[in-house]
């Protein structure tokens, strides 16, 4: 807890965290590691916190950390990201982040999911309000508020 206060103390003082400032507040908002998630096949929102770990966001109340098991370099700039699946759940150390660059770039990179912990939404809500750091979150601004 000391760790997230001080994250949050000197974030509040800048105008936007770092990816190293985000990953550090997310592990400091996320619980233990899980075997897997349930996966409708649609992501809320996503974001990289540098090139091994990122948060994805099923619905706008339930996100989670994922670690990955090595670099990723071309996540940080991925036009959009999918996750695959088994029968409807992600599952870490056999699931993957599939990064889709741009058209111009084109490709589609794999990188394998290590740890999946589920984040305190409703902290990382509040600590987004309070930061007004509104980048925290990105969202395909075509997705629905909930899946369906």
């Amino acid at each position: 807890m000391l760790v997230a206060t001080m994250i949050v103390a000197a974030c509040a003082t800048s105008e936007r965290m770092t990816a190293a400032q985000r990953l550090e507040f997310y592990r400091a908002h996320a619980g233990e590691p899980v075997r897997s998630i349930n996966f409708t096949g649609r992501l809320w929102g996503w974001r990289s916190l540098g090139d091994s770990a990122l948060t994805v966001w099923t619905r706008s109340d339930q996100g989670f950390l994922l670690e990955l098991f090595s670099r990723c370099p071309d996540m940080q700039f991925a036009s959009k990201i999918g996750l695959t699946t088994r029968t409807g759940r992600v599952s870490a150390g056999f699931d993957s982040v599939v990064i889709q660059r741009s058209s111009a770039q084109g490709g589609r990179t794999t990188c394998r999911i290590d740890t999946i912990r589920p984040l305190n939404t409703r902290v990382v809500q509040e600590a987004k309000r309070d930061l007004q750091d509104v980048d925290l979150v990105e969202r395909d601004p075509s997705a629905p508020d909930e899946p369906q």
